[in-house]
């Protein structure tokens, strides 16, 4: 007879339907995951992607804990199944075409299938969140992208031309093209692009779910306002890109500096996000508290 403090055995009926899920995903997703990170995910556009990925396992883990065995609702297979389907019929034309959008997100339903298949509907709206915030790693279509890039790149550069005008800087733009002084920058996708602004939402939704705040007014106004926020943290970055330019010449704007910049970008929004956060606790009657 054990003792009771003898370590737990190992169930092997109880894992091995994970074990077979688990070995699925790594066959489907496996060589995804590595075109990615070894394409894509390098460029300046798409860095974010590992970052979202981490994160999401980060947020499942912390949230599974959330329902135990004692609270678990049955698992329903006539809806996981057909789940499951359909996500395997996105990977499968998605690989076959070259379309990612369709290879990489068929893995947001697959793993809702799987949780619905082994866990149950209780334990899916744990990690509800995590799923859907996977949505952030997926690239983005190349024509959604080219579409509306260039008309974010114009607002910014508007935006930091004139601020800078009325500043009493020696600054002229000519469409993305910003002459300040003897030098003249080009404003890139990746310094205000639509793939930046799409990190930015990433980052403000995060902080929401994370503060998860009981005042629905607070957190539907913070949602909407996260636009204009990634749109001015874009602002200030290419701004401080020029006035680094103006003073220290062309080398520091486009060497360290830059990388600096890129960091200052994801600062400047999360102290924004925080500044109007606080705004919106002061001026909101009834204001529930936040839970961090």
């Amino acid at each position: 007879m054990a003792s009771s403090g003898s370590p737990a055995r190992w169930d092997g009926s109880r894992h091995a339907p994970w074990l077979m899920m688990l070995a699925g995903l790594v066959v489907l997703y496996g060589p995804t995951l590595y075109d990615l990170l070894s394409g894509p995910w390098l460029s300046d556009q798409q860095g974010h992607g590992p970052i979202i990925l981490l994160l999401v396992g980060w947020l499942i883990r912390q949230r599974w804990s959330q329902v135990d065995d004692a609270t678990l609702s049955a698992p329903v297979p006539r809806v996981a199944w057909p789940v499951l389907l359909m996500a395997c019929a996105t990977y499968v034309i998605g690989r076959s075409q070259g379309v990612l959008v369709f290879e990489l997100g068929s893995l947001i339903p697959m793993l809702a299938g799987v949780v619905l298949l082994l866990r149950g509907p209780r334990q899916l709206r744990a990690v509800a969140f995590p799923l859907v915030f996977m949505c952030f790693m997926v690239p983005l279509p190349g024509a959604i992208v080219d579409a509306v890039t260039m008309p974010v790149k114009l607002a910014v550069s508007a935006t930091v031309g004139q601020v800078l005008y009325w500043a009493g800087f020696p600054i002229s733009l000519s469409g993305v093209l910003i002459q300040i002084g003897p030098y003249q920058l080009l404003v890139a996708d990746a310094c205000a692009g639509l793939t930046t602004l799409f990190t930015l939402e990433a980052l403000g939704f995060l902080y929401l779910n994370i503060v998860r705040s009981s005042s629905m007014a607070r957190n539907v106004i913070l949602g909407i306002l996260i636009v204009p926020i990634s749109f001015m943290a874009n602002v200030i970055r290419v701004m401080t890109l020029v006035l680094i330019t103006y003073y220290l010449g062309d080398a520091a704007g486009q060497g360290f500096l830059h990388g600096f910049a890129g960091l200052l970008l994801f600062v400047t929004a999360l102290l924004l996000t925080l500044g109007v956060d606080g705004l919106l606790q002061r001026s909101l009657p009834g204001q529930g508290a936040a839970h961090a």
